[in-house]
This record gives structure tokens, sequence and C-alpha cells, in this order.
């Protein structure tokens, strides 16, 4: 894959190294911050923030939508323990940037995404660093991307205020879902896993995301965009 390089190089290569470092230290699973340092931030951040792409907060993107924290990007990524073989569903592509980091460590990726104008910017943006393993959909009607079910893992990068079965029904036997689930202002990170016909539940981590929308979430016209 290609790799990017900041036309303002050492100020922002300074504060990469300095953000990873720090993920190793909170961050068990080395190979999810091995993925993300290979991955550049930056890139995928409007440029009036790309000096603070490196800083452990979300930021700002178009449409109202946000790039999530690294930490958090960290958190998920690393329960969804993604295999080389495995096929992922990402829910909420935004800027893309999870996507190029589930690429490095999964086989395929397919990620969905409601908002047409984040949907092209962010296949131009993966398709320009050369991430070939990835699809990008525009979401349709329900949650998630049946077509290509079922998958071994699913990341969900907005809130729901329940479990959402469709997204229990695309889940492989022993697939993951990872979900933030709760209010409007506060959820609590979620992970499923299917065995069979059962699933278990465990609660993560309290987090924030913007809301899901469509069919079993969140109501579009309460979040038009």
């Amino acid at each position: 894959m290609l790799r990017w390089r900041h036309p303002r190089g050492e100020r922002v290569e300074e504060a990469k190294r300095k953000l990873m470092a720090r993920l190793r230290e909170e961050v068990p699973d080395g190979r999810v911050v091995d993925a993300m340092e290979r991955v550049p931030r930056e890139v995928f951040v409007p440029i009036e923030y790309r000096d603070a792409a490196y800083e452990d907060t979300a930021l700002p993107i178009a449409e109202g939508q946000t790039i999530s924290q690294p930490f958090m990007v960290a958190t998920m990524i690393e329960a969804l323990e993604p295999r080389r073989s495995d096929r992922v569903l990402e829910v909420g592509t935004g800027s893309g940037y999870q996507a190029a980091i589930l690429a490095e460590l999964a086989r395929e990726v397919i990620t969905v995404e409601r908002i047409k104008t984040l949907e092209d910017s962010a296949r131009d943006q993966l398709t320009s660093l050369g991430y070939h393993n990835i699809t990008v959909h525009l979401s349709e009607d329900h949650i998630g991307w049946i077509t290509d079910a079922p998958y071994d893992g699913i990341i969900v990068a907005a809130a729901a205020p329940k479990l959402i079965r469709g997204l229990l029904d695309q889940l492989a036997d022993g697939g993951r879902l990872v979900i933030p689930v709760g209010g409007r202002k506060q959820q609590n990170l979620m992970k499923v896993v299917r065995s069979g016909t059962s699933y278990s539940v465990k609660t993560l981590t309290p987090c924030r995301f913007v809301p899901l929308i469509g069919k079993d979430a969140w109501p579009a016209d309460e979040f038009p965009n």
C-alpha cells in the first residue's frame, strides 16, 4: 500500500511518534498500534485540523460528523480481534480512517456510509492510498450490508439506542460485534460474540459517539444531514 507523507513533515511526525508511544503503553495488542502507525491520520481530517491529527481527541470532519479519538479507535479494533483471514463490516465510514486501519489487519473490509459526500470522499482517499481490499457502499434502509453477510467482525462507528437484531443476524458463527449503545449523549461500548444461535454480551467502557441513523436506530428526521 502507498504511504503518504505530510508536507510539513517533522512536526506532524513527532506528534505521531508521541501518540503511538502512548498507545503502546495503553493498548495490549501491539498489532493494532502497528496498523495505526502505518495509516496517515492527517490525510483523513480537514486541512485546518491537520496539525492536530495526532492529538488523542476526536476531530470534526464534513457534514457534522467526526473522526474518532485514536485511543477509542484502538480500543474498538482491539475488541473486534480482527484476523488476517477475516471479512469485516464497518458501519459508518466517515472519513475512512478506521476502515484503513481495519484493512491493515483483515483480508477484506466492507464499509457503509449514509452520507453521499462522505462516501465519495472516503472512497477517493482510500483508493489514493492503495487500499484495494476495502469496498465502500452508500448505506441502504437497513443497518449493515446484508449482501455480503455473514461477517467475521462488525464494528459500528456510531451510537445505537439498543443492540440491533439485524446486525447480529449478519455475524458469522464465532463473529464479533463491537458497537456503542445508549442514549444520545452518552453510551457504553459493547462487544457481542455469536456462538451458533446464542450470543454473549460484554460491556467494555463508557463512550460518546454521533448517532447511528436508520431502521432500528435513531430516526433520520431527528438528525438531518
